[in-house]
């Protein structure tokens, strides 16, 4: 079977480099894209602006302790974390679960055993009743694949469109509100830019629908958000 068009990625923040390099490597030879950050700020900036499939999270970081990444990340996201750390204590593996973390593996660690770890959040981080495609007239979204076909030729969408897509697609039939997709989107400090979100949603109607000015799956709700109406 081939691997996904889309696959995985994932946002390295430590600040070893050394670390970095193995952790690329590592994830790489498996097929995942990797995006490092040496400090929390870089790497909370780098979440908000191209919000990854997972983190994986040193807590010894020179700016901020990883704890209060992981309470920072979870005000506006629910991206799946694995804390590395060469904390070994019980207390520091119960603050970090407790702030939010999904799995914690010390330092040193095997090659196999962190890459058993990402697979199982990333799991995780999908409803186990979620199903894979999504089919609304001639559209498809292979959740599985992250590539949306319309009329059974692939759509090209950019992160943004697609990420804008799969939150619709996550609560179809329900209201989204403008400042939750762009707190997801783009972090807790964009939530008044709906000029943004506007423009984009109108790059993803342009695509999908028949005709975008009377949208038949991507709804309005006048002042208040979004819908996926899924006939």
């Amino acid at each position: 079977m081939s691997k996904p068009v889309h696959p995985p990625a994932l946002l390295v923040i430590d600040d070893e480099v050394q670390i970095r390099r193995l952790l690329r490597v590592t994830l790489e030879s498996e097929g995942y894209r990797v995006r490092e950050a040496e400090t929390a700020q870089l790497g909370l900036a780098e979440a908000a602006q191209q919000p990854p499939d997972g983190i994986i999270l040193d807590l010894g970081l020179p700016d901020m302790d990883g704890t209060m990444v992981i309470k920072r990340l979870r005000e506006w996201s629910g991206i799946p974390v694995l804390i590395l750390s060469v904390r070994d204590s019980e207390e520091d593996k119960i603050a970090a679960l407790d702030a939010g973390a999904d799995d914690y593996l010390t330092k040193p660690f095997g090659g196999r055993e962190l890459l058993a770890r990402v697979r199982a959040i990333l799991r995780r981080a999908q409803p186990a009743n979620e199903p894979a495609v999504v089919r609304m007239g001639d559209i498809e979204i292979d959740q599985a694949a992250r590539v949306v076909r319309r009329e059974g030729r692939e759509v090209r969408l950019t992160a943004k469109e697609y990420g804008l897509l799969r939150i619709l697609v996550q609560y179809r039939g329900k209201v989204v509100t403008h400042r939750q997709i762009l707190r997801e989107l783009w972090g807790p400090n964009a939530e008044d830019s709906t000029h943004y979100l506007r423009v984009h949603m109108t790059h993803l109607r342009q695509k999908l629908e028949a005709d975008p000015h009377v949208p038949r799956f991507l709804r309005t709700d006048s002042g208040i958000g979004y819908r996926l109406v899924v006939e």
